[in-house]
């Protein structure tokens, strides 16, 4: 059986935005939230050249890298065609306006969501 662990409320990530939630002995997540307040979570990597895909735009249910402009797809991590690659996706579950992601993604190490309003 899979534990689900609170990392934050739906409110904490910037409609059409992102949130980091930087954890300590690994790379770090990126919660996203989009127009319709549907949230989803990949590691915070692009599959192309690594850039912060929390830094990128948040349009539709896709993020768009900010270093080369590459689309992923935000449910599953895919870049769109003609690029390749893939971002590891999270499963995350919002309930009452709590988002809880599998205790799996976050490992052993503790986590910190990044609040200083820019990622």
């Amino acid at each position: 059986m899979q534990t689900w662990i609170e990392v934050c409320r739906v409110e904490d990530i910037p409609r059409l935005g992102a949130r980091q939630l930087r954890r300590a002995g690994g790379d770090h997540l990126a919660l996203f939230r989009n127009a319709d307040d549907e949230v989803f979570a990949l590691l915070d990597r692009c599959p192309h050249k690594g850039g912060p895909l929390s830094q990128g735009m948040v349009f539709g249910r896709s993020v768009a890298c900010p270093l080369h402009n590459w689309t992923i797809a935000l449910d599953s991590g895919r870049a769109a065609p003609p690029d390749e690659g893939c971002a590891r996706s999270f499963a995350v579950r919002v309930d009452a306006g709590r988002v809880y992601l599998q205790r799996a993604a976050l490992g052993d190490d503790a986590f910190e969501l990044d609040r200083s309003g820019h990622a």
